[in-house]
């Protein structure tokens, strides 16, 4: 068990090692705070294809059921927003996902959802953390043990909702080319359907559930998508995509092979979306490019810079009845459809901006997109010197500085670096932008040996 008043939600719910650093008599302590902390109603459970997931999720459902509430089941594994979009749409109180998303393989967690779908607020996480500690009664008299139902339809009824978001006869029109790389994770079971039923030839890559994820990790990054970039290339495709563990974020790969990090992707989608919605908000980051304020300004729109973390984002965009969201990291919010990043619903719409700009994937990046450069890389640091490093950063640095989330210094009008302490593992993330990629680089080098120093 956790230290008293150890803080147990990070930047996207609970993270944690299995049979390492939690058991599941923790999970099932949490779940009954969880379970009291919603009080009345049925909750919904899911989970992804992590090895743990399944025991997890046993253990997730008999503390809600012990706390009074009944249970829905997911059946199998499904990916996060198919989860959340299950919520919202099929009346449930609330739910638990089980995933730990792109961390590696042996970690896992729970992610809480309210009834929107969305990711409870950081003050509703806090509540049952002290629930949690202050060891309350959480378990309902045994007349009152919740019962548990399977949910056979969640990923039908996911599929089904982002179909109904887009415009699939000029989806299919184009006759697009796509290759696609789950990397063995939740969107094996939705995406590949999605896809094909939009008229898309699609070929696949790392298409086969496995918690293992042995094809390229759970992780999309430029360095893990070689595969997709060269098959892309090789069959003269329109373009790759590839998601993250749970399902939630999407990369994408234009038809020459480059891949397009979540600035890119966001930004194009940002402006398409926009253009339809002038006088609009757009929501992102703090950890995101500039380029977003440039395309808010061409489209009478507004923006509104978040902690990073789906959960902020999210919540911000509910708050200012949003147009739209995005992560550097590849997590894109249609609020139309529902107000949580989804990998499927980016590429549906990604397809959709393609088909209806009339252009290459390359050519609409170049014709639409500000042009910045962002790089990114992360250091181990000690937990216990997270405070003192950042301390050491801002007294050494030079430069305008923002707070909002970790230290975002600009060093002049065009270029900025953020550093911050990670919500989920024991690291610390460097990003910095600047209009050339040399500039870029020389200001992640730069910071990065600052780091290091502070830490050691």
């Amino acid at each position: 068990m956790p230290s008293p008043q150890e803080r147990l939600f990070g930047t996207n719910g609970v993270r944690f090692q299995p049979g390492i650093s939690h058991d599941l008599d923790f999970v099932i302590k949490l779940s009954e705070a969880i379970g009291t902390y919603f009080g009345d109603g049925d909750l919904l459970v899911g989970r992804d294809g992590r090895l743990s997931s399944n025991a997890l999720s046993y253990a997730t459902v008999s503390g809600l059921m012990s706390s009074g509430r009944n249970v829905g089941e997911a059946a199998g594994v499904v990916p996060t927003p198919a989860m959340q979009y299950a919520v919202k749409t099929q009346g449930f109180r609330g739910g638990v996902m089980i995933t730990a998303s792109h961390n590696p393989p042996e970690y896992n967690g729970l992610k809480v959802v309210g009834r929107d779908g969305v990711e409870i607020p950081r003050l509703d996480e806090q509540r049952i953390e002290k629930i949690f500690y202050d060891d309350a009664e959480t378990r309902a008299d045994w007349r009152a043990v919740g019962v548990a139902m399977e949910e056979p339809s969640v990923v039908k009824n996911y599929i089904d909702g982002v179909l109904s978001k887009v415009n699939t006869k000029l989806i299919a029109k184009r006759n697009f080319s796509v290759v696609m790389d789950p990397g063995n994770g939740a969107q094996c079971v939705a995406a590949p359907y999605l896809v094909e039923s939009m008229g898309c030839k699609l070929i696949t890559l790392n298409s086969v559930l496995d918690g293992n994820f042995p094809g390229r990790g759970p992780e999309p990054t430029p360095e893990t998508l070689a595969d997709l970039s060269a098959v892309v290339k090789s069959i003269g495709a329109d373009l790759g995509v590839a998601y993250d563990g749970d399902g939630d974020r999407a990369i994408f790969c234009d038809e020459q092979g480059s891949i397009l990090w979540g600035d890119q992707s966001g930004c194009l989608l940002a402006d398409y979306v926009l253009e339809r919605a002038p006088g609009g908000v757009l929501v992102t980051p703090v950890s995101s490019t500039q380029a977003a304020e440039a395309i808010a300004k061409k489209r009478n729109a507004r923006v509104f810079r978040t902690r990073v973390g789906s959960v902020d984002v999210s919540r911000t965009i509910i708050e200012r009845n949003a147009t739209f969201g995005f992560e550097e990291n590849g997590g894109c919010i249609y609020p139309p459809h529902i107000s949580v990043r989804d990998g499927a619903m980016t590429t549906a719409l990604m397809l959709e901006c393609l088909a209806a700009r009339g252009m290459s994937f390359s050519r609409a990046v170049s014709y639409w997109i500000p042009r910045f450069h962002q790089t990114k890389a992360k250091v181990e640091v000690d937990p216990g010197k997270v405070d003192l490093v950042m301390k050491k950063v801002e007294r050494d640095t030079r430069g305008r500085v923002e707070k909002v989330d970790g230290l975002k210094f600009w060093l002049d009008e065009r270029s900025w670096v953020l550093i911050r302490p990670s919500g989920t593992e024991p690291i610390m993330r460097v990003f910095a932008e600047a209009e050339t990629r040399e500039k870029a680089e020389s200001i992640l080098k730069k910071f990065l040996k600052i780091v290091k120093a502070a830490s050691a």
